[in-house]
């Protein structure tokens, strides 16, 4: 069993100690140089009662979040049009603006509101949208996501990811009186949601490709069990507890399977799939090295791992037919651990290491493969796409706390999700 604590202490050291959750403060370190400037004027509302959720201000911190927009300050806005028949193009375009966007809010009955917006290209007058939301008040801010994303994939051509969710883990307290917390909050940090609390530790939130679940690692009854948690119901249900170590879910891209990490009888580690439906298991790798952190290929048809089996932990692929033999991805480094695929597997995301301090590293997975490093931190570890590929988040350190950042996948784009109450780490990014 000595191989066992060992092995756990190697997957330990890939999480932060967290403490809370409560709000994010979000800190762009690192923009985009040729960001897009656009103005995006307060939305006119009639009835801007106590608690009204300024939806122009959320669209606007979505955009300048990405890193890829420049918002104009409402300060510097000579006026306030709401419509486009109402803008007034040479003077924006004299402030610098390349896009306006406007829009009204209207009530429709009790608690509930019709958004039209338009989004106008300043230089050339043209209209690019124009579209109406109808929301309640409590999913003013989800629509208020949706048009953020709406903008962002007119004028990025990508589509956007403000509307999704990011899962992650706290814990409260320190020992021997810490609670660990399982939350789920929209992708900007904002209403968060308890999903599972423990005493014990939670590890490795994972989403099932339909957003409607989560697995996750419990150690509530003092040992690693797999949990597969139904996030409308609820209802949560214990897949795997198998003597030893159970670790690293990751949900199948039909959502039937789970690929996991088990220890077997002398403590070592491989990769196995579980079938969820007929609670079927099958052993991929069999090596005396270390073999964890599966990660599902776009297909479905192999699996993307870490191994030690070359002296250090280094990057693989294996098909999942039998006889097919894992292929090594990482050369550059001795150190390239937990790998996440793009959602068009392009590119290959995971922690590498130099000069004893972990990064977040990219590699192209069409080419040559290329490696990058994007991140500079002491501690840079857990990355996971953005459904759209163009973000990753991340958990590092902060002037001594844990926190979430974010990298865009070519590096050029850099931020902190900085929580006001305490620590955070292991986050996961939804699908769309």
């Amino acid at each position: 069993m000595n191989k066992a604590v060992s092995i756990l202490a190697l997957i330990a050291c890939l999480t932060l100690s967290a403490q809370s959750r409560a709000g994010f403060v979000v800190e762009v370190t690192r923009g985009q140089e040729n960001a897009i400037p656009i103005a995006i004027v307060p939305f006119a509302a009639s009835d801007a009662s106590e608690g009204w959720l300024d939806v122009a201000q959320v669209v606007s911190n979505d955009l300048s979040r990405s890193g890829r927009f420049k918002s104009m300050d409402r300060k510097d806005m000579v006026e306030q049009p709401h419509t486009g028949t109402a803008i007034t193009f040479d003077d924006w375009r004299r402030l610098g603006s390349d896009y306006i966007l406007v829009g009204l809010m209207q009530p429709q009955g009790p608690d509930r509101y019709n958004i039209s917006f338009e989004l106008y290209n300043v230089l050339n007058r043209q209209r690019l949208l124009g579209y109406q939301i109808s929301a309640n008040r409590p999913g003013l801010r989800l629509a208020s996501h949706q048009i953020a994303d709406m903008v962002f994939n007119k004028i990025t051509g990508i589509r956007g990811a403000f509307a999704t969710r990011i899962a992650y883990v706290s814990v409260m307290g320190s020992l021997p009186n810490k609670s660990y917390r399982l939350i789920v909050a929209d992708a900007d940090g904002e209403n968060p949601r308890v999903v599972m609390q423990s005493n014990e530790p939670l590890m490795s939130p994972a989403w099932s490709p339909d957003g409607l679940s989560l697995a996750y690692v419990s150690f509530e009854d003092r040992l690693p069990s797999v949990y597969v948690q139904y996030l409308k119901s609820g209802e949560r249900r214990r897949v795997s507890a198998k003597a030893g170590v159970n670790q690293a879910p990751a949900f199948s891209p039909d959502g039937k399977r789970l690929a996991l990490t088990l220890s077997t009888r002398d403590g070592n580690l491989d990769v196995y799939v579980l079938d969820l439906g007929t609670e079927a298991l099958t052993r991929i790798t069999d090596d005396p090295g270390i073999d964890t952190e599966p990660q599902w290929s776009r297909d479905g048809q192999s699996l993307y791992f870490t191994s030690d089996r070359a002296g250090g932990p280094q990057i693989y692929r294996v098909g999942l037919q039998p006889g097919d033999r894992p292929r090594r991805l990482t050369f550059q480094g001795s150190y390239n651990a937990r790998p996440r695929v793009s959602p068009d597997e392009s590119q290959l995301t995971f922690v590498t290491q130099e000069e004893g301090a972990y990064h977040i590293a990219v590699m192209d997975l069409t080419g040559r493969g290329d490696m990058q490093v994007l991140t500079k931190g002491q501690f840079d570890v857990s990355p996971s796409y953005a459904p759209n590929g163009a973000m990753i988040i991340y958990a590092s350190r902060d002037r001594g706390r844990g926190v979430l950042a974010l990298a865009s996948s070519d590096g050029r784009v850099q931020e902190r999700l900085v929580s006001s109450d305490g620590e955070v780490q292991e986050p996961a990014w939804s699908p769309f």
